[in-house]
């Protein structure tokens, strides 16, 4: 077999070798995938405010006080059980341990990062974004038309997906930046103050 013959074969024999592990690679997958088990709603959501602290900036004055942990918080009834605690665990944002609490007051999430607010909460939401307004905390729920009175971040659920509404003024108004990348996907960015 000449030079140019072996080279040729053994490129072809290098490609299909390839394209079976490829296959077994793909068809693994599917059976994996298939196996696993949907995630819940709120599973899927504590994985969105994971990723929220590595898409947002927080003014430096208010970084260097909360530096110890990266606290994500909620407010009221959990209705997360243990999957935020899960998706958080040994995660860190920026070389900063993530951790999870629960808070029963707004006063007491001022040391928190992001702070979810829970539908338990819906009867005193003015109250509780007037006292978290000079604060630096990314303020989340899925409260209907939060955004739209002054929370920051809003799940939606759009068919069977979950997606967000971001209101840049009260975070501009906290300090808080949002990076374009998690801009392009809201499914809405306002810029409005409760009552606008």
């Amino acid at each position: 077999m000449a030079a140019s013959e072996r080279n040729t074969f053994w490129r072809h024999i290098f490609c299909w070798t390839r394209l079976g592990y490829a296959i077994v690679w793909t068809l693994t997958g599917i059976t994996n995938a298939q196996k696993a088990p949907k995630p819940n709603e709120y599973e899927v959501k504590a994985v969105y405010l994971y990723n929220f602290g590595k898409f947002v900036r927080w003014p430096e004055a208010a970084a260097e006080t909360k530096n110890e942990h990266f606290v994500i918080c909620v407010l009221g009834q959990d209705p997360f059980g243990p999957s935020l605690n899960a998706t958080v665990n040994g995660e860190t944002i920026n070389g900063t341990n993530v951790v999870t609490t629960q808070v029963s007051k707004p006063e007491d999430a001022v040391n928190c990062r992001i702070l979810f607010i829970s539908s338990s909460e819906a009867a005193r939401l003015k109250q509780i974004l007037s006292a978290l307004a000079r604060s630096s905390v990314l303020t989340v729920s899925d409260l209907p038309q939060f955004a739209r009175h002054g929370g920051m971040v809003e799940f939606l659920l759009e068919g069977n997906k979950i997606r967000f509404e971001v209101n840049l003024a009260p975070a501009e108004h906290a300090g808080l930046t949002f990076s374009s990348e998690l801009l392009k996907l809201a499914a809405n960015v306002r810029k409005t103050r409760p009552g606008d």
